[in-house]
């Protein structure tokens, strides 16, 4: 059983455990990679962070979300855009980073280096 300021705390870090990828669970199911949170003192949730391949996933589905349609459907100055914010968060960092974004924004791996270059030559 929780307190209450245990659920406002919960509430309030659910948004950004979501936005991550994040999955919420109880501080005692916690493993050895889990992140336990503490208030106050106390345990109160413990957050089991996504695989980076997986966030990669979930960074693009929020893109398309925020955008309002398929990343593929874009013209090229907003794939560009969409690649400089991904390399900002680390995207290509992850194995198969590139493949994964030339697929999500239906170019080919070699166009999404092209946008990488141009940024580094501007």
């Amino acid at each position: 059983m929780t307190a209450h300021g245990d659920e406002d705390f919960i509430a309030a870090v659910k948004p950004l455990v979501d936005a991550m990828g994040g999955e919420l669970l109880p501080s005692d199911e916690a493993g050895p990679d889990d992140v336990v949170l503490a208030w106050e003192g106390v345990d109160v949730v413990a957050v089991r962070l996504p695989q980076l391949a997986d966030s990669l996933d979930h960074i693009l589905a929020a893109m398309e979300r925020k955008k309002g349609k398929p990343l593929a459907d874009l013209d090229r100055k907003a794939k560009q855009e969409v690649v400089r914010m991904l390399e900002a968060r680390g995207a290509f960092s992850v194995r198969h980073g590139v493949e994964t974004v030339a697929g999500a924004l239906g170019v080919s791996r070699f166009t999404v280096y092209n946008y990488l270059n141009r940024e580094k030559e501007g």
